[in-house]
């Protein structure tokens, strides 16, 4: 199957995440790599993205980077390797051992000593095997350290470069390397520049924060909403409704760096009601309970109004559903405020489903 290609507006987003500073990708596969690397290296070197292509293949590396340097314990390396890739956007750095058998150890240190050495913002591991799956082949699109030291614990001792590439991300965290991805060469285009990733991404931690939206946000939050419409979860919006939207737009953050889901908040203050509109959550943290935080917040501000009722309106099943799990009840149109339904046509009124709940002090 040909891996899915990302939105522009996907793409977009991290590229602006990556924009001005250093990743790292280490090219454990070697020359299976060779054709990705150089399309993902493309896109970077636009945006522009330094990055430090780690490999112990010199003639491929020499192939990506004009000048391809050998780590050493001086202390003005860091100052070489940041004079190459000033001018090149790209440096090689040449690693000693290969990734099989008992040098799969020597090597993941070798990595984790470049990674820290050069304090990079994000590395990137691109090995055929890509990023970890469950006892049940599911792929892990999310691990924190705790998990991981209780993945370290169960990982077959039959498998040392898995072993070995654990250990050493355990390493990395803990000492400041902001995230690790581990994915395979076909996925890394999806890995980097889609909100679903192909692969696991590694955090130090997994905790959440949510708060209200602010303008450096709004790109990220208009281009959730964008997709969400296109994959039929969102109602669709007028440019007008969607300022209206971000206006109002509140974010959970995973480690206060990574948006996890949007949501806004639009206010009837005359019906003493509130909707949750454009809920949208990021695939890869689907699994993180993004959508309850969402809800959660919302009816909080809602309270703190002295709103008593919030209401949703959908047209996908699956999101009614996920309302209902939130304790939502459908109810009829005519139950929502009148002025909700202006602009609406009687056949979009009609294709809607109404959903409703109170806040926890009208509860009370």
């Amino acid at each position: 199957m040909e891996p899915k290609s990302p939105r522009p507006a996907e793409r977009d987003f991290y590229l602006a995440e990556f924009r001005g500073r250093s990743l790292g990708l280490v090219l454990a596969d070697g020359r299976e790599s060779e054709s990705e690397v150089g399309a993902v290296l493309d896109q970077l070197a636009e945006n522009p993205t330094r990055c430090v292509l780690i490999s112990p293949d010199r003639s491929l590396l020499e192939e990506f980077a004009s000048v391809v340097t050998e780590p050493d314990e001086s202390p003005s390396w860091p100052g070489r390797v940041w004079e190459a890739i000033d001018s090149d956007g790209r440096v090689g750095v040449h690693v000693v051992g290969e990734d099989r058998g008992q040098e799969a150890s020597a090597f993941a240190a070798e990595c984790r000593r470049v990674t820290l050495k050069l304090k990079l913002s994000k590395l990137v591991w691109i090995q055929q095997d890509g990023g970890l799956s469950s006892a049940s082949g599911e792929r892990i699109s999310l691990v924190d350290l705790e998990e991981l030291r209780r993945l370290q614990t169960a990982q077959d001792p039959g498998d040392p470069i898995r072993a070995a590439l654990l250990r050493e991300v355990a390493v990395m965290l803990e000492h400041g390397t902001p995230s690790i991805s581990v994915c395979s060469s076909q996925g890394i285009f999806q890995e980097l520049f889609t909100y679903a990733g192909s692969g696991t991404l590694f955090t130090k931690e997994r905790y959440t924060h949510v708060r209200d939206l602010g303008l450096d946000d709004f790109d990220a939050a208009a281009d959730l909403i964008r997709v969400g419409t296109e994959d039929g979860f969102l109602l669709a919006r007028s440019p007008e409704e969607i300022h209206f939207v971000l206006s109002h737009a509140f974010g959970v953050f995973i480690e206060g760096r990574y948006l996890a889901g949007i949501g806004a908040l639009l206010p009837y203050p005359d019906e003493k009601a509130a909707e949750i509109a454009s809920l949208y959550t990021v695939t890869r943290f689907a699994k993180e309970g993004i959508g309850g935080h969402l809800i959660s917040y919302a009816l909080e501000k809602a309270r703190e109004a002295e709103l008593g009722r919030v209401f949703a309106c959908t047209t996908s099943q699956r999101v009614e559903g996920f309302f209902r799990r939130q304790g939502f009840e459908a109810v009829s149109v005519e139950a929502l405020p009148r002025s909700k339904w202006k602009g609406y046509s009687e056949e979009r009124v009609a294709e809607v489903t109404c959903l409703a709940r109170n806040t926890p002090r009208a509860a009370d």
